[in-house]
């Protein structure tokens, strides 16, 4: 019997794959696909489990779904992803509104998922091999028509202190080329025009197959299909070898703006959270790349707080914040995650956590400032994403903004463009910390 499904996908793009992918297998079993839970059979939420935060926005979303079971406008609710896969049974027994939970390694399970809380009467709780679970098969894109995800691989062998993923996600598992390539030239095929290239860590891509390092092979492939810009997300930063700079310098195809996330820049607390580079060899890489990538803009993760930071070396993260100048950055304030081994560290409280974390960002701020003025009177190629009627402008992305995590370009046009349009807008000025222009 057919049923109408809603799906709500929280967390990062990673999470959001296997959200459309769920989609697919869904609406390929005859299933109705219903864009509001008012209505609809079974409610999927697709939770993001990396932070308590995260679990909490998840929780808050399951209470209203809840909500609208009680009043009747919702018959069953399932929950799906990592804060399911990290808590487990706790979900069902603490959580009573949830029908049914499925793990990290059984997204593949969700139509027998939906039939089980819709006919049998049970309540499932799918927890598959997280090591081993498929990563291919078709998907529904939730994202507009002009950009999509692809992602080259699962799970993470990092192991950072602070870090929860590869209990979650499991060990690092990359997907063949051939697969990737495949699934890449639908994407094409359907008018994707920027392809943004994901996974945990994509430079470790392919050594767990082979023992090299293929991401410079895969790229230098993808660039050859149909699209306009190709976006690479998470570069562990030593594993960048020689031949991935080049290929990124070499293809005007992959836009020259790279997610390094570094976390921090002090060697002592560097080590402790077991990463494996330095400060020296951080200002060196991001040397070498700003050398051979003309117009490089760099976006990075921190966070403030971690165990060992005293003032002296949250001072150190401000100063070299100040001197490497790095144009996008998200900050974060440490979270003892449940599991992890910095949990059980000596750290700074959750509100002196906060309070770092909020300097830091008034530091990149100043940071952000300075480069917008930079750039302007400079034309810039800019993907348009829509109309805003209130402000009575066009907004859309330039090379130096990814979708979600980065700011917009706001620019006027005579000549109306169409979202999905690439235009020139020369840059003219700066609107609440965004980069405003008319179109030439």
């Amino acid at each position: 019997m057919p049923y109408k499904v809603y799906f709500l996908s929280l967390g990062c793009a990673k999470n959001q794959v296997n959200c459309e992918q769920m989609m697919s297998l869904t609406q390929a079993a005859g299933h109705e696909l219903t864009a509001s839970p008012a209505g609809a059979d079974v409610a999927v939420v697709n939770t993001c489990g990396f932070l308590a935060s995260a679990c909490e926005e998840a929780i808050g979303h399951i209470l209203e779904l809840a909500e609208l079971k009680r009043a009747g406008g919702l018959k069953k609710i399932l929950v799906t992803g990592c804060m399911a896969q990290r808590y487990k049974a706790d979900v069902l027994e603490e959580l009573p509104e949830i029908d049914g939970v499925l793990g990290t390694g059984s997204y593949g399970d969700i139509v027998q998922a939906i039939s089980e809380v819709m006919e049998s009467g049970l309540r499932p709780c799918h927890l598959g091999n997280i090591h081993t679970a498929p990563q291919n098969g078709p998907r529904i894109l939730s994202t507009p028509p002009w950009y999509a995800y692809l992602r080259i691989a699962e799970g993470c062998d990092n192991h950072c202190a602070y870090c929860v993923i590869p209990s979650l996600r499991g060990k690092y598992r990359s997907r063949p080329m051939g697969e990737l390539l495949d699934e890449a030239a639908e994407l094409a095929s359907a008018g994707v025009k920027e392809l943004l290239v994901i996974a945990q860590d994509i430079t470790r891509y392919g050594t767990d197959l082979n023992g090299k390092h293929q991401l410079a092979a895969l790229l230098r492939e993808l660039c050859k299909l149909d699209f306009h810009w190709i976006r690479l997300h998470y570069l562990y930063p030593d594993e960048i070898t020689e031949e991935l700079i080049d290929a990124i310098a070499a293809e005007p195809k992959i836009l020259p703006y790279l997610d390094i996330p570094i976390q921090h820049c002090n060697d002592g607390i560097l080590k402790a959270m077991n990463r494996r580079d330095t400060k020296e060899s951080i200002r060196a890489l991001f040397k070498t790349l700003r050398e051979r990538i003309p117009g490089l803009v760099l976006r990075t993760s921190l966070i403030a707080g971690l165990p060992g930071e005293g003032e002296a070396e949250f001072e150190e993260l401000c100063a070299f914040l100040r001197e490497q100048k790095i144009k996008r950055a998200g900050v974060f304030p440490f979270s003892p995650e449940d599991g992890t081994r910095a949990a059980r560290m000596e750290h700074v409280d959750a509100e002196e956590a906060a309070r770092r974390a909020e300097i830091a960002v008034d530091v990149q701020s100043d940071v952000i400032d300075e480069y917008n003025e930079s750039v302007l009177g400079a034309e810039w190629e800019i993907l348009c994403e829509g109309f805003d009627g209130q402000a009575q402008m066009f907004y859309g992305r330039s090379y130096a903004e990814s979708p979600e995590i980065d700011g917009r370009v706001w620019f006027s046009a005579e000549e109306e463009p169409e979202p999905g349009d690439f235009v020139t807008v020369r840059l003219t000025g700066v609107m609440d910390g965004e980069l405003t222009g008319e179109r030439v």
